[in-house]
């Protein structure tokens, strides 16, 4: 009995020994995952910080890869964005040529009342209407065909000024005189015929002297006559396949006369904002 007894304690003791055992490798265990559970986290927090930190990297090399194509060809959204601004101020021109046969261009409103509306565009455009008799010209903006009135030009500039009669028409701002547009900057030259009432061609600077602004945006027969715009929407110049102020046509680059040379011949520009009619009918 007595030797059962001791048995039994000895159990006892050594059960009671392993669960302690047991207890302290259970603790152990749990300390340490619960460490390798901080430590994940952290470097989890410090991966997710890195990569974030990477992806800003990466965003800014390629906008910063992005920036000479974006400056070399604008964006549809710009070109979208351009046409809508100044469609309400463009008009087709249409008249016959010397020979009878159609000439077409283009023109933009400068000055609106009422009642009336002057619109700039190309001499070549209406040449043969400057002769008496004439053909008529007529304009159109959207489905309104209208009738116009030759007013006065100026061939060696290629400009010529026509008088709608039709009033409260949204009207071009001339672009500062100062600064005067830059080598390599962008322009944009507008046609209104078109679906939408404003198509764009687009170019850059080339040279710039008194004598005009040379580009490379192209200028088709439709584009003659319409505005030469900086990227805000502020008229440089009078687009034209025929100015020459050198003497010859150059290849893939045009001319631009300065719309500010219709001040004073064509118009009367008191300030940057005021344009008006000048000079008698001839």
């Amino acid at each position: 009995m007595l030797g059962l007894a001791v048995m039994i304690l000895a159990f006892a003791i050594g059960s009671a020994f392993s669960g302690v055992a047991f207890y302290s490798y259970y603790e152990f265990k749990k300390d340490h995952s619960d460490q390798l559970v901080r430590s994940y986290d952290k470097r989890f927090a410090l991966a997710e910080k890195t990569l974030q930190s990477e992806t800003a990297n990466a965003k800014s090399e390629i906008q910063k890869e992005l920036e000479p194509i974006k400056k070399v060809q604008a964006e549809g959204s710009t070109l979208l964005q351009l046409s809508k601004q100044v469609k309400g101020a463009m008009f087709a021109v249409r008249t016959l040529d010397e020979a009878g046969q159609p000439s077409v261009g283009s023109g933009f409103a400068v000055a609106s009342d009422n009642s009336q509306t002057l619109v700039l565009t190309s001499y070549t455009t209406v040449r043969a209407a400057t002769h008496q008799p004439g053909p008529t010209i007529s304009v159109k903006q959207g489905d309104t065909d209208v009738r116009a009135t030759l007013w006065t030009w100026d061939e060696q500039q290629d400009m010529a000024l026509l008088v709608v009669n039709k009033g409260n028409i949204s009207k071009l701002s001339f672009a500062p005189r100062d600064p005067p547009p830059a080598l390599g900057d962008r322009v944009f030259a507008i046609s209104a015929i078109a679906a939408s009432g404003a198509a764009v061609t687009q170019g850059f600077v080339v040279d710039v002297s008194s004598l005009g602004i040379e580009h490379d945006a192209k200028i088709g027969p439709a584009f003659q006559g319409g505005p030469l715009l900086n990227s805000k929407g502020e008229v440089l110049g009078v687009a034209s396949r025929s100015y020459a102020p050198i003497g010859f046509a150059t290849d893939a680059v045009y001319y631009a006369p300065p719309v500010r040379a219709a001040c004073g011949k064509l118009l009367r520009c008191p300030d940057e904002q005021t344009v008006s009619g000048a000079g008698a009918r001839r």
